[in-house]
């Protein structure tokens, strides 16, 4: 496999882990308001594929935070109980809305990776064409 293939291979593995990590956050910040609602997460991990020879990115298993559930304190809601109280969501609109722009400048990263490898290679061709 040429070395341009593998970037590519690298790059599209960072551009699909990147994606579902938006995917996740998004879910996260769409439901922040949503009582009994738990943050998810996803790690990500290097898988080595042998056929090719490159290590690439992979995402893990998501999985739910853990974290106490807030308690907030309105008696009108309809699911508060005795006390005035319902949980909340446990997530944090400033920890997603980071994570989700530190998540876009990776994709963009691994965009730029990819569109840099290609017109490497196109040029490569045109050259080799002469």
């Amino acid at each position: 496999m040429s070395e341009f293939a593998k970037s590519l291979s690298v790059s599209a593995s960072g551009l699909k882990a990147q994606a579902s990590r938006l995917r996740h956050l998004s879910e996260n910040i769409s439901n922040a308001d949503t009582p009994g609602y738990r943050r998810k997460t996803i790690p990500f991990r290097t898988a080595f594929d042998a056929g090719q020879g490159v290590s690439n990115v992979e995402v893990g298993r998501m999985s739910i935070d853990n974290r106490p559930l807030a308690r907030i304190y309105d008696p009108g809601h309809p699911m508060a109980d005795e006390s005035g109280h319902y949980e909340g969501s446990n997530v944090d609109l400033l920890i997603e809305l980071a994570d989700a722009r530190e998540a876009q400048r990776s994709y963009e990263a691994n965009l730029k990776m990819f569109e840099q490898t290609r017109q490497m290679s196109s040029s490569l061709m045109q050259l080799l064409r002469r």
